[in-house]
């Protein structure tokens, strides 16, 4: 599943191929995502200037003249910026053409769905009050995210740390990837109850979420690097992750077996001996 580097790295991907230009059609060849693509989204957004290209979480948002669309990836999910006419795959289930306010220099921002758990939907008014947005807990990247705020919101939770910080309603973004890595860097084992966390401990954490979201959207988050390759197709490639998928592994630090486990249906990655 796209997380939030690989989103924040596709909003960086197209928003220089996307801002300010108009957009001059919308064609829709699958309607039916994790919810339906609104019918008339094409005579909504049509003539319309992209004013800024955003992201709220793991979601991605086109604020127009008047009204906004929201993208999301979903589980399988990946934007990328195509010529004109450039032939459209099976799972190629929405283009968005822009031009320039001259008219000339079209392009086309095409989202590749697979799995069709994503979505495309139509905002009017203020995006952060839409019923998707207005309850999400503040960036981690952010001012308001602060080891004051996660320790208050910890105090008398027996679920698990790891738990508490995937809770995008205590901050966003942090998905099962890197809590598994800013866990491992802050020396917290994901079992922990996240109420017996000390203050101390979460100035910690939350300077390692905060330096492996950046350290991996620099990087171009774990999946994404290119928007427009010659065959239309995103590049891949993986950063170097510490824990996550090295399960039976030696730890980097104390060369111990890297432990996997499950936990709430995902699966966890981290050292006994070094998290404690």
């Amino acid at each position: 599943m796209p997380e939030l580097p690989e989103v924040e790295t596709s909003r960086r991907g197209i928003e220089p191929h996307l801002k300010n230009r108009q957009i001059q059609q919308i064609e829709i060849r699958q309607h039916r995502l994790r919810w339906p693509i609104p019918a008339n989204l094409p005579a909504l957004a049509r003539g319309q200037t992209i004013r800024a290209v955003g992201r709220r979480g793991k979601y991605i948002i086109l604020q127009l003249d008047e009204g906004s669309i929201l993208i999301h990836l979903g589980m399988s999910g990946s934007l990328r910026i195509c010529k004109p006419g450039s032939t459209a795959e099976k799972h190629d289930h929405i283009d968005i053409s822009v031009s320039t306010a001259a008219g000339n220099q079209q392009k086309v921002l095409r989202l590749r769905d697979p799995r069709k758990f994503g979505c495309v939907l139509w905002i009017e008014g203020d995006p952060g009050q839409h019923k998707l947005l207005k309850d999400l807990g503040p960036e981690p990247l952010g001012d308001d995210f602060t080891a004051d705020y996660l320790w208050q919101r910890s105090r008398g939770r027996n679920s698990s740390i790891k738990s508490l910080i995937m809770n995008s309603h205590i901050v966003v973004g942090v998905g099962n990837i890197y809590a598994c890595e800013a866990l491992f860097r802050a020396g917290i084992s994901p079992k922990r109850r996240a109420g017996k966390i000390s203050r101390q401990r979460y100035t910690r954490l939350v300077d390692e979420i905060r330096a492996t979201l950046s350290e991996a959207i620099e990087q171009g988050g774990t999946t994404l690097r290119d928007f427009t390759a010659e065959d239309g197709k995103p590049g891949y490639f993986k950063q170097k992750l510490l824990v996550y998928g090295r399960t039976g592994q030696p730890c980097v630090n104390c060369e111990r077996p890297i432990k996997q486990i499950s936990q709430q249906g995902r699966s966890t990655f981290y050292c006994a001996h070094c998290q404690r």
